[in-house]
């Protein structure tokens, strides 16, 4: 079971966060075939090395990244302050969640018949997701799969027709859109790959877990560019995915938070608020661009701890590449090209946003 778990969640975790923030990037129905080309070209340098780094730190700590960052700052003789990127990532998830929900019950409450107010339905809607988070995580991943499924089958059934592929001019701007689209909307640096494999963390190659994980990825944003969710596909089964998805995302933020032995009541404040901050009227046009910063800044703070502050042959056991070159070409990746890189993207990024 633990094989298909992860590439699975990978493929319907990035479907639904891409479906959540395409329109906040503008990429939901302009298919742009040098757009497309440069995000594959993230995928490959920026989010490879990524799903690398979240592997290897599973299978050297054995433990979900929130308890595992106290042990790892330890053995790199580092500050305590680098753990702070771990709270930061299990507080974005429930947030990256409300996302999910807000932007979809958004969309859904502009095109069809649903009669109640957007604040209300997402409301709604996130409480059914944090009841469902206490089901099992196969139930979840699997009714998240199905939701997902039939969203892109629904959509080719009564969605309108595609804008064809063309070809513009290169923009530095889209630059920091493929790295969102690469990095955060993949749900990399928040450890679920790391936490869905540290039970499973065994002496191989890391690439027998990671290059499942970044395959289903790679499906799942071509899926959306070719099969583009239009509004005119029924509701309830966007509705439906987006509900799951999200109470995936909530239950693995809850497990991190417990096996961190924070007690229930405070775990329960950190996810609800930092979901239900999506029901403050109009907040989404300030929270979104917020969620893409702080998804690459935590990308960001990962490839410098790891990169920079671990030392050298921490992760080359846990990485046990058939090649020394290729693990030098993974540590160069991860120092120097990954963090210039998304700093790049962040400039572009609010560059875009003033």
């Amino acid at each position: 079971m633990s094989r298909w778990l992860s590439p699975l969640m990978a493929f319907c975790l990035s479907f639904m966060i891409i479906v959540g923030l395409a329109p906040s990037l503008g990429i939901q129905v302009d298919r742009q075939i040098d757009f497309w080309l440069l995000w594959l070209a993230t995928m490959l340098i920026l989010a490879l090395p990524i799903t690398y780094l979240e592997i290897a730190l599973a299978k050297r700590s054995k433990q979900s990244p929130l308890a595992a960052l106290g042990g790892l700052t330890r053995d790199a003789d580092a500050s305590q302050k680098w753990r702070i990127v771990g709270w930061l990532s299990v507080a974005f998830i429930p947030f990256l969640a409300g996302a999910i929900l807000a932007n979809v019950t958004s969309s859904t409450s502009q095109f069809s018949q649903i009669g109640l107010q957007e604040n209300l339905f997402f409301v709604i809607c996130a409480v059914i997701a944090f009841g469902l988070s206490f089901l099992s995580r196969q139930i979840l991943v699997l009714l998240t799969a199905l939701g997902v499924i039939a969203s892109l089958v629904l959509a080719n059934v009564f969605g309108t027709a595609l804008q064809p592929w063309h070809v513009t001019p290169v923009e530095f701007k889209e630059w920091g859109n493929a790295t969102i689209l690469a990095l955060v909307a993949s749900g990399l640096g928040l450890g679920l790959y790391w936490q869905t494999n540290t039970l499973h963390a065994k002496e191989t190659q890391a690439s027998s877990s990671v290059l499942p994980i970044w395959f289903a990825q790679l499906i799942a944003v071509i899926a959306f560019g070719f099969f583009a969710i239009t509004a005119q596909i029924p509701a309830f089964a966007l509705v439906f995915a987006a509900i799951v998805s999200a109470a995936l995302l909530l239950q693995l933020a809850k497990e991190q938070l417990s096996q961190r032995q924070i007690a229930p009541v405070l775990q329960f404040v950190i996810v609800l608020v930092a979901l239900f901050v999506w029901a403050i009227p109009n907040g989404a046009a300030i929270f979104n661009p917020i969620l893409m910063l702080w998804g690459l800044v935590i990308c960001l703070i990962y490839a410098i701890f790891v990169g920079w502050i671990m030392k050298i042959s921490h992760l080359r056991k846990a990485m046990n590449f058939s090649s020394e070159a290729f693990y030098n070409i993974w540590r160069i990746a991860v120092r120097i090209v990954t963090p210039l890189a998304i700093v790049l993207a962040m400039i572009a990024f609010v560059g875009q946003i003033f």
